[in-house]
């Protein structure tokens, strides 16, 4: 159980960091970027990712490409949507994110739904309404539509992310060549939009970067050996990292940073992590 739990500390220790940016006055996109240069060194010294293994007619180069534009762009919508809607939101949008493949194999896929999967469904986009409930102060009115748009971009954007990494997996590329492929094309994107908007490199970034890349990393990381340490209960891994993620957010956000929920926001989180029951593989 401790890979899962350092999996699911890291995960929300990232909406943290990004959380305490704004206060400690850090450029988030510079400490995203960086991010994907220690995430992608440390796939390729611990993951054992092979680049040459890439070089071949079979790498499905469009679904990395695709990655490597939505990575930092999401990353920065998720930065954007603990900003403004908070970390217990923004990890139960992130976390609801699992429906958007289940609803694209019925739309897009033609695959059957059965009787949980659409109860799971239905009750993970009842969620997300009550979550991007959110009444706007009266000083900003406009601060009501920022956080449900980033929270929206969360929840499509994450999904989409999973359902690309879905596909690579279809694909038989291997894991590691191809999430050290997607890092670098991400590193490569948002520094370029960085250079091209002639960035003044801050070293505080650069260095909350490096401990982004390490958390992003082990993120990941961890979850995969959660995966190896229960091959036989993968039920396990998934109920848990994922309620495990919404429990903690909502303990940290609402508990330490004070972030104030109404009650039809409560009840979204509650739905959340019915939907996630549901939805159990069985």
């Amino acid at each position: 159980m401790i890979t899962l739990l350092i999996s699911i500390s890291c995960s929300v220790a990232v909406s943290v960091l990004l959380k305490l940016a704004r206060k400690h006055q850090l450029h988030i996109d510079q400490a995203i970027a960086v991010n994907y240069v220690v995430a992608a060194a440390l796939t390729l010294t611990l993951l054992g990712a092979r680049p040459a293994a890439l070089l071949t007619t079979n790498t499905p180069w469009w679904i990395l490409v695709a990655l490597g534009i939505l990575l930092p762009t999401i990353f920065l919508a998720m930065a954007g949507a603990v900003r403004h809607a908070g970390i217990v939101l923004s990890d139960a949008a992130q976390r609801l994110s699992l429906f958007i493949p289940l609803i694209a194999a019925f739309v897009v896929f033609g695959e059957a739904l059965s009787g949980p999967k659409i109860l799971g469904i239905a009750t993970a986009l009842l969620a997300l309404l009550c979550l991007l409930y959110k009444p706007a102060p009266a000083e900003d009115p406009a601060d009501r539509t920022r956080a449900i748009g980033y929270l929206l971009a969360v929840w499509a954007g994450y999904g989409t992310i999973d359902i690309l990494f879905k596909q690579l997996a279809k694909s038989g590329a291997a894991f590691p060549n191809s999430l050290l492929a997607a890092f670098v094309l991400a590193g490569i994107v948002i520094f370029g939009w960085l250079l091209a908007r002639r960035t003044v490199w801050q070293g505080r970034s650069l260095l909350a970067g490096v401990v982004l890349g390490v958390l992003n990393f082990c993120n990941i990381y961890f979850y995969i050996r959660a995966h190896q340490v229960f091959p036989e209960n993968p039920t396990l891994v998934f109920s848990a990292m994922n309620i495990g993620v919404i429990s903690l957010g909502t303990l940290i956000g609402a508990g330490v940073f004070r972030e104030k929920l109404s009650w039809i926001n409560g009840a979204g989180i509650v739905l959340a992590i019915g939907a996630i029951v549901v939805l159990i593989p069985r």
